[in-house]
C-alpha cells in the first residue's frame, strides 16, 4: 500500500479525465461475477473504495450512467465524456462511497487486493495467490475489512444515512 504522504492520481485513457486519491483506499478487492467480466471485457475488474471527500477529480468532465449491479441495486458509474473509460461507481442513494476502478490508478501495481471475490465466477486460468482472502461470492465487510478501515465505512455508512 502506498505511505499516507503518496498521492494516488489517474485518469480515463485519452488523458481528459485527470484524478487524485487523498487518501490511501479503505478496501480493495478484485470482482470476478460474471457481470463484472461483461462489463469490463476481461476476467475480472479491481476495485478500490475510498471515500468520495477524497476523491478529487483534477481535470476533464464525467457523465453518469446507470449500470446493473449483481444485488439489483442502484449502480451509477462516472465515466470521462470523451472516451467513456469508468472511473468511478457508486452504489445506493449518495456519492458518499466512491468506488474508483484500480486499472485508471497511473500506476495500478501500487496496490495489492486484500480479496477475491464471486471466485466460484472465476475463469479456470486465474490463478489467485494463496495469501490473499477468496470469497465464492460477497464477504461480510466487518469480518473481511481490517478495523480501520471498517470503522472508516461505518463513518461513510453515517453520513449516507443522514439523508
Amino acid at each position: 500500500m502506498p505511505t499516507t504522504n503518496d498521492i494516488i492520481a489517474g485518469g480515463c485513457s485519452c488523458g481528459q479525465v485527470r484524478y487524485e486519491l487523498s487518501k490511501e483506499p479503505m478496501f480493495i478487492h478484485c470482482c470476478h461475477c460474471h457481470l463484472c467480466q461483461q462489463q469490463t471485457g476481461s476476467a475480472f475488474i479491481t476495485h478500490a473504495f475510498i471515500e468520495e471527500s477524497n476523491f478529487h477529480l483534477k481535470s476533464g468532465d464525467l457523465r453518469s450512467y446507470q449500470g446493473p449491479s449483481g444485488s439489483g441495486g442502484k449502480h451509477r458509474i462516472e465515466a470521462c465524456t470523451n472516451c467513456s473509460a469508468a472511473i468511478v461507481s457508486y452504489f445506493g442513494p449518495t456519492n458518499h462511497l466512491a468506488i474508483i476502478k484500480v486499472g485508471t490508478f497511473d500506476n495500478p501495481s501500487i496496490i495489492s487486493p486484500n480479496a477475491h471475490i464471486f471466485t466460484d465466477s472465476a475463469v479456470n486460468w486465474i490463478k489467485i495467490p494463496d495469501q490473499v482472502k477468496c470469497y465464492e461470492q460477497f464477504y461480510n465487510f466487518k469480518d473481511a475489512w481490517p478495523t480501520e478501515a471498517y470503522e472508516r465505512l461505518q463513518q461513510v455508512r453515517k453520513l449516507q444515512n443522514q439523508l
